[in-house]
């Protein structure tokens, strides 16, 4: 069962060919991990979603408050048999149908689909092989729409067949600067000795729910310096550990890149860290 405005639907009675963010992509939206009823981090998606759809010029409804929204996943999830578990849930917002580009109406529409997951806490995904390269074939263009979850996302379905193709697990992506921006799924890290990096929203990457969560964690710990600031793809070969992280699986460790083989060391502890701070939340 899909909630599409809130009203509970069978997915084949979603979406019409002329829903514009099939169309255009004129669509933003949020995935969320949802354990036993409870959002992770759903105060900081619900703000990420307002400024998003304000940077989309999309109206806002009167009704769109964190309580409204946070009802709405959760009787989708119920629909699904999902209340009681763990579950991953897309909510995506648009402007409904039109054919032009310039939307003839401001009207919202949304939805929201949900699908079970096994983890309730984040765990270090067991795969030693997990290798990746670089994705040159295009190019992300740094600046504030490249900060946004919309439906634009081209560049990482070409980058994952891609990497599909090489049997790689992941690629990560450049800007138009050749400087580092993300993976295809998600924010990335690179651990020198007690010095985190990861690249800046400046430079085009995803406004990340879990990247800010991580650095919260790493800037409380006593222990580690976190740095946003560009990255040449020549730090890679440099660096101790890399790692990508989302909210579903919460931190990826990368294990190869072409000769350069890393640890995880450091990414085992910020994840045991991570894991406290949602236990004590």
């Amino acid at each position: 069962m899909v909630n599409l405005n809130g009203e509970l639907l069978q997915n084949s009675q979603l979406i019409t060919t002329e829903n514009r963010g099939y169309k255009y992509g004129d669509a933003v939206f949020e995935t969320c991990k949802v354990v036993h009823g409870k959002i992770l981090f759903w105060e900081d998606h619900y703000f990420r979603l307002m400024a998003s759809m304000r940077i989309m010029r999309m109206e806002i409804p009167m009704s769109f408050t964190m309580e409204f929204l946070e009802a709405e996943i959760l009787k989708t999830l119920d629909a699904n048999t999902l209340l009681n578990s763990s579950a991953r849930v897309r909510l995506n917002v648009d402007r409904g149908e039109g054919g032009k580009y310039q939307p003839q109406h401001n009207d919202i529409s949304y939805n929201i689909s949900a699908e079970a997951i096994h983890s309730d806490f984040y765990t270090l995904p067991n795969q030693e092989n997990y290798t990746v390269d670089l994705f040159k074939d295009f190019f992300v263009a740094p600046g504030l729409l490249s900060t946004l979850k919309t439906n634009n996302k081209a560049i990482n379905v070409l980058g994952s067949i891609y990497a599909e193709e090489n049997d790689w697990q992941n690629c990560l992506l450049l800007n138009t600067d050749k400087h580092m921006v993300e993976a295809l799924n998600g924010n990335l890290f690179l651990v020198f000795g007690e010095t985190l990096k990861t690249p800046p929203l400046e430079d085009g990457c995803l406004k990340g729910v879990m990247r800010k969560q991580l650095i919260e964690v790493i800037v409380n710990s006593g222990d580690y310096v976190i740095e946003e600031t560009s990255i040449s793809p020549f730090e890679l070969q440099k660096a101790d550990e890399m790692f990508i992280s989302n909210v579903i699986t919460g931190i990826q460790p990368v294990m190869k890149y072409r000769k350069k083989e890393y640890v995880t060391t450091v990414t085992a502890d910020i994840l045991k860290r991570l894991n406290t701070k949602l236990r004590l939340a």
